[in-house]
Parts: C-alpha cells; structure tokens; sequence
C-alpha cells in the first residue's frame, strides 16, 4: 500500500521583549536558576498580571508579513494542567479569539515550484518553566526563569506531505521573524521551538489519520530526522495491524528515534476559560499602521529585488537574503565596490568561509562591508591580481591593517608594466623549449590547457603579482 504523509508545525517565536509578557522580570539568556521569576511569573496570591505592550506590536508585526486577518478584539484564557515547572497550575494563553487569524507563508520546492501553507492562527501565550533531570541524584530540578517569557505559537494547517516541506516551511517562519525583528531565532537557547504534528494515511484516502505530536524539535536537521522516523514507526504499526496512538511524542536525537510522553490532550482536556485577571486586547487601524510603517523589506520582496537589481539568478538570490543582515551586508559591499556579481562572489565565498571556520556570524565579522568593498576595488583597478587579494583578505580578517597598507606593508602590488612582464614571458619561455615545441604543434582545442602550464610559469616567477589578463595575452602573442 501507498501511504501519505500529512504534517502540521506548532512554531514557538519567543518574542524579543526585554521583560515577560505579565511582568516585569528580565528574560535575558543564561541567569542562574530561580533568578529572574518574580512573584507574577510564581503565580503567588494577591498579585497580578499585566500585559506587556510590546507583544501585541510584535504579533501585529508578524500577522502583516504573512498577509494574516488581524484579531482587533483578542481574549487571554487560562490553559489548565499541572506540571511541577507551572506553579500556577495554569498557563496564560489565547483560544477563541487569537490575535492572528488565517494567513499563508509561500515555501518553494525542489522542483522550483511554490507552494502555499496556511496558517491557522498565531495566538499570545507565556511560556513554562523548565524541569531539569540531571545532576539531582534521581531526583528533578525546577528553573522558573522562563516562566512568564513571551510567546508568538503559530500553528500551521496541515499541508505539509513531506519532511522536507516541514523544514522549508520552518525556514520560511524562521526568516521572517528575524527579518521584523520580533524573534532572535536561536535555535540551540530555545528562543524558536517546533513542535510537528504527524499523520499516514492511504494515498487517496481525505480522512485524516491519528496523529502523533513530537514536542520541542531544536535543529531543522532534527525535524526532518524526527518525523521521517515517526512516519516510518507509525507505517510499521498499522501494516503490523495495530493501531496508532493520539499521543505526545519526544525524538531522541542520541537513539534517532521517538518515544512516547504522554496521550494527547484534546482541547476540551485543558478546561480553557478567558482570564478574568485581564481585559480583551482591543486595537483600531492606526494602532495597526502605526506598528506596520517602520516594516522592513520582507525576504520574498528582497529575493526578487535581488534578482532584477542585480540580475541574480533564483539560487544566488536566496542564499545572500538568508538573513537580514547578510543581504544589508551584501549590499553594503556591493555600494563600496561598484561591482554587485564579484561582492556577491566574496561574501559567499571567502567570507562566508572564513565565518564558518572561525564560529562567527556576519554580525561578528572582524571585517566591516567598506573594507571588503575597498579591497574588491583594489581588484577591479589592477591594484592587486585575485589570487593576491585572497592574502589581503586573510590578513585583514586578521587585523594586520586596510587593505592598502597591506598591499604596501607587503609588497603585493600587482605588476601590469608591460616591459616588466614581457621580460618574465620571455624568460619563461626561453626556459621551456620542449614545451613550446609542444604548444605550436599542438591543435587548436588543446592549445588552451597547455596556455595554464606558462601563465603557471610566469606568475611563480612574478611572486603571483603579474597582471593575468596581461600574461594571457602575452604569451598567446609570443607562442
């Protein structure tokens, strides 16, 4: 039998407020345990929450990137379970009324096509604390500094029939939120988390089959590992003529598989009634013009700007927009350099390499836009040859100074005095009898590999400094 898979992704965007939704405690990153949960965030008697501003602008934000209906009147209800890191037995979250209603994000695939994925809704909530199990001699540790964080869950409709389309769906999602500067989108310290929802069914059949819920996914890599072993695993059950379970699930990256945590809760489960600690949210349509006018450039827009400004093809144009900064870079270098291919050629090239070897990201780079479009002219005015300016750039990334007092520093200025190279053609080729011999009898076709042997020869000579352009045409002259 032919089986289809059929997924939906619950997105966690932890919004990059300075303090929590209901209270005033800092959410800064690595705090020591119990350190930033106040007597809101602890749920003690006689307190109160107040709502954070701030994270309504933020979903606003977010609902006008992806074209989504915009709840003006949304309602906070309380989301009722126990778990030992909520100590007030509840969660604050939204249910009818949502602050983001239906919207859709475009994921291209493989083929090139593009197709679109509905949001359902994208609704406020605060998030839990944490449970810690190691280090407590069998016993579990309990860290409320994250209860209270700030939350955007936006929960997609179920139109995703591969592992793949997950992930481009979560990349879409995850560019975007760092894009409007809502979400810092650091996977690894839990500020944007996925949860994926994943059924089998017949191919053919409409009904929906039992799903499994595989909770706090943090690697894009991770999703697509995690539900194509939940597909499999759910596959395996009912061709063995069992049934599968409605039921939580945890993917353990060390054992590459999932394993249950619990049954799935229904909505009813939770017994959600509106907070009668807070009022509605209410905004009108300045509220919502007012919040949207410092909007940026979004990724799909930039993507196609990209490629009319600067006459990029598709794949080139995607990867230098893979985040804000990277394209402000880009263009940054582009605008010092006057050439926007070979800027693009060195950004995601040399640059990008030298990032990655380091572990630095284009916000950290030793290397600010203006100088590598600096030395980007130094190769389109012959200053330097291209293979000399990959020296300079190593010996700015490392601080040894510009790009011209390098070049200066260390002799590397290029040669393009035409007596000076025509001296080292000449001796090259007085050097080489055999190989000459070999060029000239040479047919036409052949003739341009044994070119590479010579201009090898001059620019080892010349110390790499000979102009290239000037050797090819020289030695083509004098062979």
């Amino acid at each position: 039998m032919q089986w289809e898979t059929v997924i939906g992704l619950e997105i966690h965007a932890q919004l990059a407020t300075n303090s929590k939704i209901f209270s005033g405690a800092s959410i800064a990153f690595g705090a020591e345990p119990n350190t930033q949960a106040c007597n809101v965030d602890l749920g003690m008697p006689g307190v109160l929450p107040v709502l954070n501003e701030e994270v309504v602008r933020m979903a606003v934000k977010f609902g006008a990137a992806i074209g989504a209906e915009l709840g003006q009147r949304s309602v906070f209800a309380r989301k009722n379970y126990f778990y030992p890191d909520l100590p007030k037995g509840y969660q604050i979250s939204q249910f009818e009324l949502p602050i983001v209603g239906l919207g859709e994000v475009d994921i291209v695939l493989d083929d090139g096509s593009v197709k679109p994925i509905g949001v359902t809704r994208a609704h406020l909530e605060e998030d839990a604390g944490k449970s810690l199990h190691e280090d407590f001699h069998g016993m579990t540790g309990i860290d409320l500094n994250r209860a209270g964080t700030p939350l955007l869950e936006i929960v997609s409709e179920p139109d995703m029939r591969s592992a793949k389309e997950a992930v481009a769906y979560a990349k879409v999602v995850h560019q975007i939120v760092q894009y409007i500067g809502i979400c810092d989108g650091n996977m690894q310290e839990g500020s944007f988390r996925v949860d994926a929802n994943v059924s089998v069914r017949p191919k053919g059949q409409k009904e929906f089959g039992t799903r499994a819920e595989l909770k706090n996914i943090n690697s894009f890599r991770f999703i697509e590992k995690a539900i194509n072993i939940e597909v499999e695993r759910q596959i395996d059950v009912i061709e063995a003529g069992g049934k599968v379970v409605q039921e939580t699930r945890l993917y353990d990256a060390d054992r590459d598989e999932t394993r249950s945590m619990r049954s799935k809760e229904e909505a009813n489960d939770y017994r959600y009634f509106p907070d009668p600690d807070l009022l509605p949210v209410e905004f009108d349509d300045a509220f919502v013009a007012a919040v949207t006018a410092d909007m940026p450039e979004l990724p799909e827009a930039k993507c196609k700007r990209f490629s009319e400004q600067y006459g990029f093809g598709a794949k080139d144009a995607v990867a230098l927009i893979a985040s804000r900064e990277l394209a402000d870079y880009f263009e940054a270098v582009a605008k010092s350099s006057g050439d926007a291919k070979l800027s693009a050629n060195w950004v995601m090239g040399d640059l990008s390499g030298a990032l990655n070897r380091d572990g630095k990201s284009i916000t950290e780079s030793p290397l600010a836009a203006e100088m590598l479009g600096g030395l980007i002219q130094r190769i389109l005015d012959n200053t330097i040859s291209g293979k000399i300016a990959k020296q300079v750039f190593e010996a700015m990334w490392n601080g040894e100074g510009s790009v011209d007092e390098i070049i200066e520093a260390k002799g590397l200025k290029q040669i393009t005095d035409s007596g000076a190279i025509e001296q080292i053609v000449d001796e090259v080729i007085a050097a080489n009898p055999q190989q000459v011999e070999n060029y000239r009898s040479a047919e036409e076709q052949k003739r341009g590999k044994m070119l590479g042997f010579f201009v090898g020869q001059v620019m080892k000579a010349s110390n790499g400094k000979a102009n290239p352009q000037q050797v090819n045409e020289l030695l083509k002259q004098k062979l």
